[in-house]
């Protein structure tokens, strides 16, 4: 039997039942987070409509919220080990509960970006510090790794039950309940913190540096813009000098950490193998699905013609496939190894894409669906694993920046799997047209492609099946390189699963 996932000889205490009630907290605020971004999407139009949101308005009220839990997320890891996980997760959590308020009431536009963006610092405080708790609170691998995958599945679960919650919220109160759904759940963080969550912080440490923090935000802000910006609009010269300028502070940044004796990211967490390498194979494997996930919605709702509703309740099983995997993923590591259970899951997750690229212009839904639920299942069960291989590599006392750099890795998967993907998918659906139209329009995106041509069966029927061709194609690279992960994952992370 391979125990790769289990302590070495000096097997670390178990966890006890204080511990695991302490994941229950944690794992609300986990399930919180998620609801909170999911349950926006329905309350925007009811909001715009009320405060007036022009259109750029609305672009910020969704996004600023990811701008800033993506800049803030390295910041604030590092900070948990310095001043206290804890701490850090209760001022988050007080932080949260008065912006929510805010926002609830906010009667402008202006007055809601600027409410967001606090949720979203706020939100950077709670993520790496939930996750660097569980890391200390459970020493043993074995229970790291189960709690690590319960807390991603509350996160998993959240985006499912969130749109689910929030209609039931709008159609009995105003659009602002939705942000005070958090507000009781932080009471009760701020009450059970002191009496279940044991306080760690990195002992020694210096001052935060200031110039390290500016730098973070001048690499991390201007590239997510970029790529959200891309996958809006295209490769236009202003989100395209934001990416560069942002890549060009990345590498300042860098080179202050190398020389900081105290610096805001510990470098050498990457010359740990199966930190880097693992961060690596989830950071692709992000990308791919999050790319896989915007082309088969938009095939849904515009190929097959589904409602909303309708695309949301076809996508349901494809996030309690992924809950699942989440949970079973650390026990079946246990008896298996990590990285068997990184590679099977990266082949299954391939399997359900090659469906993907034999899905038609007509009646792909089965397809669609079927192919989703096998990705997503094969993409849980190394992110059930990696996550604990990830934090259990760091020491505990950069549990911290370990939880940072994963969150922050994932934010950055998601915006080039967009970027990337929906570039790719649009060049083939614009080749795939022929060169003279009766609507231009068509040629701009599917979408304006089933608006412009709506009269023009015989033009929109063309324009499905130039996007369909996209899909398939977008399908095919994405299983190859899902392929090519699960070879990494088991020659790489193999030695880890020897060594552990």
């Amino acid at each position: 039997m391979n125990t790769a996932t289990t302590a070495g000889p000096a097997a670390e205490p178990a966890a006890g039942r204080r511990e695991w009630t302490g994941l229950a907290v944690l794992a609300a605020v986990a399930l919180l987070l998620s609801i909170d971004g999911s349950v926006l999407y329905l309350a925007l139009p009811h909001l715009s409509a009320e405060l007036g949101a022009s259109g750029p308005q609305q672009l910020w009220i969704v996004d600023i919220y990811s701008f800033m839990l993506a800049g803030f997320l390295v910041t604030m890891g590092t900070l948990g080990d310095r001043i206290g996980r804890r701490r850090l997760l209760m001022i988050g959590a007080v932080a949260f509960g008065v912006a929510s308020v805010l926002a609830a009431y906010s009667v402008s536009a202006e007055m809601l970006i600027v409410t967001r963006a606090l949720l979203g610092i706020a939100g950077a405080t709670l993520l790496p510090s939930s996750l660097a708790l569980i890391r200390n609170m459970f020493r043993d691998a074995g229970q790291a790794g189960t709690a690590i995958g319960l807390w991603y599945g509350c996160f998993m679960l959240g985006m499912t039950v969130g749109p689910l919650v929030g209609g039931v919220l709008l159609e009995h109160f105003w659009w602002g309940s939705v942000f005070l759904l958090s507000v009781p759940v932080m009471v009760v963080v701020l009450v059970a913190a002191r009496t279940l969550l044991p306080e760690h912080r990195e002992p020694a440490t210096g001052r935060l540096d200031p110039a390290s923090v500016a730098l973070s935000l001048a690499t991390i802000l201007p590239v997510i813009y970029g790529l959200k910006e891309v996958a809006r609009g295209g490769w236009d010269p202003v989100p395209v000098a934001a990416i560069v300028a942002g890549l060009a502070f990345g590498a300042l940044f860098v080179r202050r950490q190398r020389r900081l004796a105290d610096p805001l990211l510990d470098l050498s967490l990457f010359a740990h193998l199966a930190f880097s390498a693992t961060l690596g194979i989830m950071l692709l494997g992000g990308v791919v699905m999050s790319g896989t996930t915007l082309m088969t919605t938009q095939y849904l709702q515009t190929v097959e013609a589904l409602s909303p509703l309708a695309t949301g309740l076809w996508l349901v099983p494809q996030n309690l496939a992924m809950i699942a995997a989440l949970a079973l993923a650390p026990a079946i590591a246990r008896r298996v190894g990590a990285a068997y259970v990184m590679t099977a899951g990266l082949t299954l997750g391939a399997a359900g894409l090659f469906l993907h690229t034999q899905v038609p212009s007509v009646g792909g839904t089965g397809l669609v669906v079927a192919g989703l639920v096998l990705a997503s299942a094969g993409i849980a069960l190394p992110m059930g694993v990696g996550n604990g291989i990830i934090m259990m590599a760091a020491p505990p006392e950069k549990a911290g920046s370990a939880a940072s750099v994963t969150e922050t890795s994932g934010e950055f998967g998601v915006a080039v799997g967009v970027a990337a993907m929906g570039s790719l998918g649009t060049a083939v659906y614009r080749g795939e047209l022929p060169e003279h139209l009766p609507v231009e329009a068509v040629r701009e995106s599917i979408t304006a492609a089933v608006s412009a041509a709506e009269d023009l069966p015989g033009l929109l029927e063309l324009a499905r099946a130039a996007f369909t061709t996209g899909l398939n194609t977008v399908a095919a690279i994405s299983a190859l390189t899902f392929l090519a992960l699960a070879a990494a994952a088991f020659v790489i992370l193999r030695r880890h699963d020897t060594a552990a």
